[in-house]
């Protein structure tokens, strides 16, 4: 099924081969948007200039920034290379795009920044604190920065996934082992992991203009794990 939603619409999406980059390209595609896929490593210098600079016009920014959540290291065992690590890869970038798009959709009032994030941005998950902390500060940031931008017209939100199909963070293996099993049963109401399409589908609504009245907002989409 096909529709509308993002008719005449020019979207750009980072990191579009990793996380929940394929499923929202298609589905985006599917609801009329002009979808610009890029792959490039956010960490370079100049990088995020450049591309925004060769998109042009845009009128919602998706910004998919993915990063091993590096499982089981206590924050006491972190070292500092990996806890840079994930700032460098989620929370700067994040910035820099975001001051980068902004100007243009300011001068225009309109415009959308739509978020991947995660649920252990708003709730505590042991073994994973820079993971966790860069996620939070994704939170933090758009929560400010949504607040700003709506005085121009422009809504930022964020999605806090979790339990999402995804190979790198929930390998077919894992998912069939006891632990997954209890895991799923004990801490996830719903008791399923979501597909990427329906994650899709909620980065649809974010994108579209039917998400109008929602600013700042780090929503979760995780089965109930986190409300």
């Amino acid at each position: 099924m096909s529709g509308a939603r993002l008719q005449g619409k020019r979207i750009l999406i980072t990191q579009a081969d990793d996380y929940m980059g394929p499923a929202t390209v298609e589905l985006f595609r599917e609801e009329g948007a002009e979808v610009i896929e890029d792959r490039t490593d956010l960490r370079e210098k100049g990088a995020v200039e450049r591309i925004i600079d060769a998109a042009g016009t845009l009128d919602v920014l998706m910004a998919n920034l993915a990063a091993p959540a590096n499982l089981g290291i206590a924050a006491v065992d972190m070292d500092d290379d990996t806890w840079h690590q994930m700032f460098d890869i989620m929370v700067h970038p994040l910035h820099r795009l975001c001051r980068a798009v902004l100007p243009q959709m300011y001068a225009r009032r309109a415009g959308k920044i739509v978020v991947f994030g995660s649920g252990t941005g708003l709730k505590a998950l042991e073994g994973v604190s820079a993971y966790s902390s860069a996620r939070a500060a994704q939170v933090g940031y758009v929560r400010t920065t949504g607040s700003e931008a709506a005085r121009h017209n422009v809504q930022i939100n964020l999605i806090a996934q979790n339990f999402v199909e995804n190979p790198a963070y929930f390998p077919p293996a894992f998912q069939e082992t006891e632990a997954f099993k209890q895991l799923l049963n004990q801490g996830v109401p719903l008791g399923r992991l979501a597909t990427p399409r329906e994650d899709a589908l909620f980065a649809l609504f974010l994108a579209s203009n039917e998400s109008d009245f929602f600013v700042g907002q780090a929503i979760p989409f995780t089965g109930g794990w986190a409300q």
